[in-house]
């Protein structure tokens, strides 16, 4: 199993204001996180979500393609949903993780601008450093206007943001996609060996 594990936050996050809110869980999310999952290889992808109807929601949806009609009508899809887990916080989520590897992950916050106060990791190379030691991890994205600055205050790293020009307005789920990429990432033989990595299965 890949040690590389992502969570996608629905609270605490930031509204438009920069109050802490609980964002809503979208079915469009909902498949996509499992999908990217599922193609980069990570151990599970987490939804976090506080309200107890959203994430009866979610498993309403796993159910449909886990053990309902949707496992025989798109087995592929199952495959990818079968990568995703429903919790009320971060918390559980990083206790699942875990007690799946043996060993506490370092949690890693991401954030599309500066969060103040929080030290930045200097590169996407710094990942690679921080994980020699064999911990697992686990990558926090933010729905809404971004993770709550209490929770990326708690992490221990922040990501820099995604920045390919002056624009900075990424949906989250482009954000993860880039973020996958970037950390477990096919990047040709002469690469050197990704101890979170997987052989690439067959994209959905």
């Amino acid at each position: 199993m890949s040690r590389l594990y992502a969570a996608l936050v629905h609270h605490p996050v930031l509204d438009k204001q920069g109050q802490e809110v609980a964002t809503a869980v979208t079915n469009l999310d909902v498949h996509d996180l499992a999908r990217l999952a599922r193609t980069y290889g990570l151990g599970a992808a987490y939804i976090v979500t506080p309200v107890e109807a959203q994430r009866r929601l979610v498993r309403g949806i796993l159910d449909h393609w886990l053990e309902g009609p949707g496992r025989k009508r798109v087995p592929a899809r199952a495959e990818a949903m079968a990568r995703l887990r429903v919790v009320p916080d971060v918390a559980t989520a990083r206790a699942e993780v875990a007690a799946a590897e043996g060993r506490a992950p370092k949690v890693w916050a991401t954030a599309a601008r500066d969060v103040p106060g929080v030290d930045v990791v200097p590169g996407w190379g710094a990942w690679s450093e921080a994980r020699a030691a064999g911990d697992p991890g686990l990558l926090l994205f933010g729905t809404g206007h971004g993770l709550a600055p209490g929770l990326v205050a708690s992490c221990d790293g922040l990501l820099p943001p995604i920045r390919a020009g002056g624009y900075n307005h990424l949906s989250v789920r482009a954000a993860i996609a880039i973020a996958f990429d970037r950390l477990v990432g096919e990047r040709g033989p002469e690469s050197p060996a990704d101890p979170w990595a997987l052989p690439a299965p067959p994209r959905v």
